[in-house]
C-alpha cells in the first residue's frame, strides 16, 4: 500500500473512528472535511485564509482543470500546489461526477467517455489511463479512479452494467500508474441496491487500492436510503484504509457518515450556500436576506469564534448581501467553513475522549433547541 493511515481511536457503539493520514505534504487528522476547490480555488477564499481556518487538505477537480487552463499549463507553473500557492495536500476528483452531470453531452464506451465541453462544446475523449496521467501531471497528493456514476432511479440491470464498467476502469487506472508513491482510491458505486454495493466493494477491494471512495450517494436519494447504502458498503471496506464519502453533505450528513465509519468528506454546500446567502450554524440555517435580520446586532452565532462572527452583525451581513457586495460572500464563506471545520474537530475530540455518542446527541439537541433562532 502507498498510504500511511493510522487508526487512533474507535467508538465501541458504532463505526466512528479517529485517524491520521500521513502524506508527504502534511498530516490529515480524520474524520476530515475537504473544502472544494474545483478550479484550483475555494471560491472567495485565499489559500492563506484557508490555512488560518485550519484546513489541512482540499479537493480540486481534474476534469475542470483539464478543460481550463489545461494540465500542461499547470505543470509548467510547477504543479497544482505552486500554481495556486497551496503547500498542503490536495485530492483530485477524476471527473466522474461531472461526466455524470453532463449526461446529455456524453457517450460512454468500454474504452472511455466522449463528451462535449460545457465551456465551448468542443469534443473530448477521456480514458482511465488519461485520467491517471492527468492527475499525475497536476501532481495531486491523492488520485481518484475514473468511474461511472449511475443516475438515481435507473434500473438494477443498468447498475450492474455500470458497476462492471467502473470495475474495469478501476483496474486500468491501477495499471496506468507511473507514480506509485501517490495513493489511488477506487470508487464504489452500485446505485441504491445493497447487493450491488456489496459486490462492487468486494471486487474493488480484491484489486488492492490505497483507499476507497463511496460515490453515487448525492444524486437525489433520500437520507434514509443514503445511510442504508453506507451501512452495507462500509463493512466491506478494509478497516486499516481510509474511506471517503464523495459529495456529502449537510452537517447532519457528516455526523451520520462519521457514525458509520467514514473518514473523509467533501461538498460544495458550505461555500455554495454562503454565496446564496445561507449561513450554517450549530442551531441550524440562517437565511441572511430575511427581513428579520435587518436590525439585528447579533452575530450569526454568539458562540462561534470565526472572524465573521467576532466582527460583524447580522444587520451588516444582510446589507452586504442585499446590496450584492462581494464581501458578503466572503464573510459567509469564512463562517460556513469555520463551522464545518469546528464540527469535524469536535467529532475528532469526542472520539479521542471516548464520548462520541454524547457529542452526537448534543449536536441534535442544539438543532432542536434552535427552532426560530435560525430565522
Amino acid at each position: 500500500m502507498n498510504i500511511n493511515f493510522e487508526i487512533l481511536a474507535t467508538d465501541p457503539h458504532c463505526g466512528a473512528r479517529r485517524g491520521r493520514l500521513s502524506l508527504p505534504r502534511g498530516e490529515v487528522e480524520t474524520p476530515v472535511f475537504m473544502p472544494v476547490g474545483t478550479q484550483a480555488t475555494v471560491k472567495t477564499m485565499t489559500p492563506e485564509e484557508l490555512q488560518s481556518l485550519g484546513v489541512s487538505i482540499i479537493l480540486a477537480n481534474a476534469y475542470h482543470l483539464y478543460l481550463r487552463p489545461g494540465a500542461e499549463i499547470v505543470q509548467a507553473m510547477g504543479g497544482l500546489h505552486q500554481f495556486m500557492n497551496w503547500d498542503r495536500p490536495i485530492l483530485t476528483d477524476s471527473g466522474g461526477f461531472q461526466i455524470f452531470s453532463l449526461a446529455a453531452l456524453r457517450h460512454l464506451s468500454d474504452e472511455g467517455v466522449t463528451f462535449r465541453s460545457h465551456l465551448n462544446g468542443a469534443t473530448h475523449f477521456l480514458t482511465p489511463e488519461k485520467v491517471i496521467a492527468l492527475q499525475e501531471t497536476l501532481d495531486a497528493d491523492i488520485l481518484i479512479c475514473l468511474d461511472e456514476c449511475p443516475a438515481y432511479g435507473v434500473s438494477e440491470e443498468y447498475v450492474v452494467r455500470s458497476g462492471e464498467l467502473t470495475w474495469r476502469w478501476a483496474r486500468r487506472c491501477q495499471q496506468a500508474r507511473s507514480r506509485w508513491d501517490k495513493p489511488l482510491f477506487a470508487v464504489v458505486q452500485g446505485g441504491m441496491w445493497s447487493k450491488r454495493r456489496r459486490e462492487q466493494a468486494q471486487a474493488l477491494v480484491a484489486e488492492g487500492f490505497d483507499g476507497y471512495a463511496i460515490g453515487g450517494l448525492s444524486v437525489g436519494e433520500d437520507k434514509a436510503t443514503r445511510e442504508a447504502m453506507l451501512e452495507v458498503t462500509v463493512p466491506e471496506l478494509p478497516h486499516h484504509q481510509p474511506r471517503y464519502l464523495m459529495g456529502v453533505g449537510t452537517p447532519e450528513d457528516l455526523v451520520e457518515g462519521v457514525a458509520r465509519g467514514i473518514d473523509m468528506f467533501d461538498c460544495v454546500l458550505p461555500t455554495r450556500n454562503a454565496r446564496n446567502g445561507m449561513a450554517l450554524t450549530r442551531f441550524g440555517r440562517v437565511v441572511i436576506k430575511n427581513a428579520e435580520h435587518a436590525r439585528s446586532s447579533r452575530p450569526l452565532d454568539e458562540a462561534c469564534g470565526c472572524y465573521t462572527c467576532r466582527n460583524y452583525t447580522r444587520a451588516y451581513l444582510r446589507h452586504l448581501y442585499v446590496a450584492r457586495e462581494i464581501l458578503a460572500y466572503r464573510l459567509l464563506t469564512m463562517h460556513n467553513l469555520y463551522y464545518y471545520l469546528e464540527l469535524m474537530a469536535g467529532m475528532r475530540q469526542s472520539l479521542a475522549q471516548g464520548n462520541f455518542q454524547e457529542f452526537r446527541q448534543a449536536f441534535y439537541s442544539q438543532r432542536e433547541y434552535g427552532g426560530a433562532y435560525s430565522g
